[in-house]
């Protein structure tokens, strides 16, 4: 029945970040050995050149993500969309380093940053009684990309040429993705209230500005948690290839073990939905760390190809229950009216997480730092990250419970 009602914008939702795999490391990754072999590029040299085109794309986020609370979401998509698809011609026939790099960077902004931010903005704001099960169909769509698109790349990679895989991804954002989330967006959801309960919890909500959010110490706080998961996640992906080499996996089971992660995920991600609506998400955040901790931990060890299932189902676990706590927590703490200047920052800071991953750990892995003592220290990063987060948590609850006036 919910997803009968509310039908439009959770596939408007859905379409924008299953869309904006096109902009995802996953994705991108997929081409790392043919554009190395074209202009001669090292594993370092290729990872400071995806991290300075992906830091420029987090320096631009708060200033075009900020439009979200101004502009329809539907005109965003308009310019967005055809843009992106754009950059992926740009990827596929770049003749040189520099085109390639304004095509990551665009990649990077408009696939990764803004549809992203588009549909978690505007589910965010739309829902509020049953957010967390909003956001956690929204995010399927990363999933489902995750799932489908590497499959795709590599079949029409393999038949044809990867350049004509990107031309087929420019085609698919034109035909499909563009009108269908026009449509789907078209019409604003108004969030409905049927629980007096829940509408007293959310009038204790205050609104805050971007600028009061910045100035508030727990919002940096959370941030030490919150930009673990794109870190640590952008640099598994990014360093498939290298993973798969020295620990001798087949490419074959590597392929599996991604449908293994996308199952996995769909199944917390929506398990956290629902916990968020029951328990609030600021109560889950002591939490989602501990399955990504878990992931670095059992992958720097290494073994036989039966333990990457291992790894994909912990680090499914871990893409599923934040994908949707990140979606739900910041509405529920800072309040909707802002919500797309206050994601704005978020969102330029988690691309830029994504960009120090492969910068700086394939420059390690130049100056002799094997990957899995990175994921080592990365696994530990989690375990104390979480208990800084815990201690944030209490304190939010703790300020919720002292705030009675709206505004």
């Amino acid at each position: 029945m919910f997803i009968k009602r509310n039908f439009r914008w959770i596939a408007g939702g859905f379409l924008l970040t299953y869309f904006s795999s096109f902009g995802q490391t996953f994705f991108v990754s997929a081409s790392v050995a043919q554009w190395q072999a074209i202009f001669d590029l090292s594993h370092g040299e290729f990872g400071r050149l995806y991290m300075l085109a992906t830091l420029a794309s987090a320096i631009c986020l708060p200033v075009v993500g900020r439009l979200v609370d101004v502009m329809p979401e539907h005109r965003m998509i308009l310019v967005v969309i055809p843009a992106l698809a754009c950059a992926t011609l740009m990827a596929a026939y770049a003749p040189s380093i520099t085109v390639l790099t304004i095509a990551i960077f665009l990649l990077r902004l408009l696939g990764q940053g803004m549809l992203t931010h588009i549909a978690l903005t505007a589910t965010g704001r739309w829902f509020d009684q049953q957010r967390g099960r909003a956001v956690s169909l929204v995010v399927l769509g990363h999933q489902g990309g995750e799932a489908t698109l590497p499959l795709l790349f590599a079949s029409l990679t393999s038949s044809y040429d990867f350049r004509i895989a990107w031309v087929a991804g420019a085609a698919a954002l034109l035909l499909i993705g563009l009108p269908l989330s026009c449509w789907a967006y078209l019409r604003p959801r108004t969030p409905e209230h049927h629980d007096e309960s829940e509408k007293a919890y959310k009038s204790r909500t205050r609104n805050w500005t971007r600028a009061e959010v910045l100035r508030d110490p727990l919002f940096w706080v959370l941030l030490t948690g919150v930009l673990a998961p794109p870190f640590i996640g952008t640099t598994i992906f990014y360093h498939q290839n290298y993973l798969t080499e020295i620990n001798a996996w087949p490419s074959e089971t590597y392929a599996l073990s991604l449908t293994v992660m996308a199952i996995t995920t769909v199944a917390f991600a929506l398990l956290c939905g629902m916990l968020i609506d029951r328990f609030r998400a600021v109560k889950i955040l002591p939490f989602f760390l501990l399955p990504l901790a878990a992931t670095c931990f059992v992958l720097a060890g290494g073994g036989p190809p039966a333990k990457l299932f291992v790894v994909m189902v912990l680090l499914g676990i871990s893409y599923g229950c934040s994908s949707t706590l990140l979606g739900a927590i910041w509405p529920e703490v800072y309040g909707a009216a802002h919500l797309g200047s206050i994601r704005s920052v978020i969102v330029s800071a988690m691309v830029f997480a994504t960009a120090a991953g492969p910068g700086l750990t394939g420059t390690l892995i130049d100056r002799g730092v094997s990957l899995p003592t990175q994921l080592q220290w990365a696994g530990l990063y989690c375990l104390i990250s979480s208990v800084i987060v815990a201690t944030a948590s209490r304190q939010l609850q703790k300020r919720h419970r002292t705030c009675s006036i709206p505004s």
